[in-house]
């Protein structure tokens, strides 16, 4: 691959790579410095990749590893104070905070199979593939996310309903 054909793929899918970096961030400066440092990294070891088809789960992969090398360097912490602050809908119809506040819960590694499962739509293979595991355990990922959401919203639902 050419640094002129990657740097065309980084431009045309920067708002899903965003996407990817805000949902294992949550936090838009944070983001937008694992995603320039997945540019800086990628450009420079485009010798590594061999098959352009993989181009993208490739700069995905680096992109990952970045958003988990920003983590380590906080500490582990995420802030999530500014998603927090976003207003609630009154309507519990198209209010998805709930959703939102669950899946913020879940361990990073849970957050990000549900991320790029449901949200950006990627095969368990290609989740596999990007996070460097095998398959069963994106299964296994994904299974106990949904467990632990059908609780927590199950549980917030009860609580609501006492009041």
């Amino acid at each position: 691959m050419t640094k002129e054909k990657l740097g065309i793929l980084i431009l045309e899918n920067r708002d899903q790579f965003y996407r990817i970096a805000r949902s294992v961030l949550r936090n838009d400066s944070d983001a937008a410095d694992a995603i320039s440092e997945a540019v800086v990294k990628a450009f420079s070891g485009i010798g590594s990749l061999s098959d352009d088809e993989h181009a993208k789960t490739w700069f995905i992969r680096i992109l990952i590893n970045e958003c988990y090398l920003l983590m380590r360097k906080n500490s582990g912490c995420v802030p999530v104070e500014d998603v927090r602050g976003m207003a609630a809908s009154d309507d519990p119809q198209t209010d998805y905070w709930n959703l939102y506040d669950a899946v913020d819960h879940l361990p990073a590694d849970e957050q990000l199979a549900v991320n790029l499962f449901y949200m950006e739509g990627y095969r368990i293979s290609e989740i596999a593939a990007m996070c460097g595991v095998p398959e069963n355990t994106v299964k296994s990922r994904l299974k106990r996310a949904r467990e632990k959401l059908n609780r927590y919203l199950t549980d917030d639902q009860a609580d609501a309903e006492q009041e």
